[in-house]
């Protein structure tokens, strides 16, 4: 199994101080990786540091913003000074505005690309070539099952996540040859404390309308948890995946395979 250890790399989880980012940085923390994080407030990181300690992880944690680029070089050439050169980056730092496509402003729309898509660009750019340094490489970036379906509401993050998807693609064809191994998790819905109102049971009893289209739509009949993808983590930031490059690897409980039951 030594072929999934990660001892003596070191990971950097963007958007790694709480829920997914948190839950892949521990995944990675306890196959033997050093974990760097960043979020984009100073309080953010006290509370990413706090939560990495009590799980008995030793963690550094930095505050920068992934879409300014003069700030994202900085970070890197004060992580390589501070503990050396990354070799695993998780392009988890995002966000979704859930508006009506005609009520969306289109600065709403760029600011979801531009966290979303630009971000990870912006990292990944800032990444390789300290990996092209050290002969190897892994970026994994967080995708979505919007990266393949569109939704009511979610256009500019469908968007960006199709878009981190092809440039998911484009990383490894240009840098595959160099032992740089580019691909993307895509989370299923997942229970965590920013979905946890649309699992709320109503005064009756009753599951949330959503609650319950989320169970219907999905084979495994649950939610996901953030421990999920502690494996499929481990595994893209691995050895093991060495031959694996551009691929989409979904953890959704089956919901992109399953058309839905007939009413």
């Amino acid at each position: 199994m030594d072929i999934f250890r990660l001892d003596g790399k070191i990971a950097l989880v963007t958007g790694g101080s709480y829920g997914i980012g948190m839950a892949i940085g521990t995944a990675l923390a306890n196959a033997g990786a050093r974990i760097i994080f960043n979020d984009l407030k100073p309080e953010l990181v006290e509370r990413g540091l706090a939560g990495y300690e009590a799980l008995g992880i030793k963690a550094s944690g930095y505050v920068c913003d992934v879409t300014d680029e003069a700030e994202v070089n900085g970070l890197f050439e004060q992580i390589r000074a501070d503990v050396g050169i990354v070799d695993i980056l998780v392009n988890n730092a995002g966000i979704i505005k859930r508006i009506p496509m005609l009520e969306m402003t289109a600065a709403d729309f760029r600011q979801v690309i531009d966290i979303d898509l630009n971000g990870p660009f912006i990292m990944s750019k800032a990444a390789i070539p300290g990996m092209l340094e050290k002969g190897h490489g892994k970026i994994i970036n967080i995708c979505s099952m919007m990266s393949e379906l569109g939704r009511e509401t979610v256009s500019a993050y469908a968007s960006a996540k199709g878009g981190l998807k092809m440039l998911t693609k484009n990383i490894c064809a240009e840098f595959g040859g160099a032992n740089i191994q580019c691909n993307g998790l895509g989370p299923g819905y997942i229970a965590t404390p920013q979905t946890a109102a649309l699992r709320e049971k109503d005064a009756e009893g009753n599951p949330h309308p959503f609650d319950k289209f989320i169970i219907a739509k999905t084979p495994a009949g649950r939610w996901g948890i953030p421990e999920d993808l502690a494996g499929p983590a481990v595994f893209l930031a691995s050895d093991a995946s060495n031959f694996v490059n551009g691929h989409i690897l979904y953890v959704d409980g089956g919901i992109l395979a399953y058309i839905g039951k007939q009413p």
